[in-house]
């Protein structure tokens, strides 16, 4: 199917040099007033004339331990009002309408800390880039949505294809091998370890930069597994310790960890230091009944098992890697 694509922006193009480069009068922050209201028309109008009320969010994430934003981070993302604190709702998959659509996309625009796409199969799709960059796609050339686009001052510039389109993403042979689903196998495995080490922690990933943890045995498996948000990461880790002054102890000398730890409800979070030394620390982590120490660094992270959650009809359709 032939997808129309037009970048939304402020940005005049009359206003870039021979390279590209934007040299007009247009900063990279939302103005939290008309301009952001512009975009939100623009997207709304795109929408609208291609019969879409309802959009899926896909590869959602939040500000994780680095913010990159142009604007400082907000507690709750900017999810706050659409989605509980804890995120629940907020997964690969989740459909949701055009009016929360257009607040995850406000959300965007001023860098709260919340990212996502938005799509409805090959019809439709959203992106919101870097610098006040948005992407839409649709199956009609939507010509009165770019006339609407112009009148309130944007502009809508045809693409080849948005760079944002998960196509573009890395996807090699060994990244294909580690789409393992959550199947029967997988299960089987985690009750296999259960046996052998009597208790696991079990990190639901169901946003990028944010994770539940469980520790489990093995009658809590599927009480577990009836809790976990749909096409989350699982990622199998060993059981926490509960000899805390030892493992802060051989915290000593090292730098980006994250901390997951239990507290004294039963309660299991993680933090994320770049600095164990850190005198405040043992403060933070007063009272904690258990703890596991994991290295902030991808390449040194090396879980028992790993997968993703598939949908009901057991089709993997969650495009991150566990």
């Amino acid at each position: 199917m032939s997808v129309h694509v037009h970048r939304i922006t402020k940005y005049d193009p009359a206003d870039r040099t021979e390279d590209g480069s934007y040299a007009g009068p247009e900063d990279v922050h939302s103005d939290h007033g008309p301009v952001e209201a512009a975009y939100l028309e623009a997207v709304a109008a795109f929408a609208e004339e291609t019969g879409i009320t309802h959009l899926t969010i896909r590869e959602p994430g939040v500000t994780g331990f680095v913010n990159f934003g142009v604007e400082p981070p907000l507690d709750g993302h900017g999810l706050a009002g659409l989605f509980p604190p804890d995120l629940t709702g907020y997964h690969d998959g989740a459909r949701v309408p055009m009016a929360v659509a257009l607040e995850l996309v406000r959300a965007m625009l001023r860098d709260n800390g919340a990212w996502c796409r938005l799509e409805d199969e090959d019809r439709f799709f959203v992106h919101v880039g870097y610098d006040q960059h948005v992407y839409v796609g649709s199956e009609s050339p939507c010509p009165h949505a770019v006339a609407l686009t112009h009148h309130r001052g944007l502009f809508a510039e045809p693409m080849s294809r948005s760079p944002y389109d998960p196509r573009l993403d890395d996807d090699d042979e060994d990244d294909a091998a580690r789409r393992r689903p959550a199947d029967g196998a997988f299960w089987a495995e985690l009750d296999a370890l259960l046996v052998e080490r009597g208790a696991v922690v079990l990190e639901e990933g169901h946003v990028f930069n944010a994770s539940r943890w469980h520790r489990i045995t093995a009658g809590e498996v599927a009480a577990t597994r009836g809790g976990l948000a749909p096409r989350s990461r699982l990622l199998v880790w060993p059981d926490l310790s509960t000899d805390v002054d030892a493992t802060l102890d051989a915290l000593a000398g090292k730098n980006l960890v994250e901390i997951v730890w239990q507290d004294p409800q039963g309660h299991i979070t993680s933090l994320t230091v770049d600095d164990p030394d850190n005198p405040a620390l043992p403060a933070r982590l007063a009272g904690a009944r258990a703890m596991l120490v994991l290295s902030g660094y991808a390449d040194d992270r090396h879980p028992l098992l790993a997968a993703v959650l598939p949908d009901p009809d057991g089709v993997l359709r969650a495009r991150w890697l566990p």
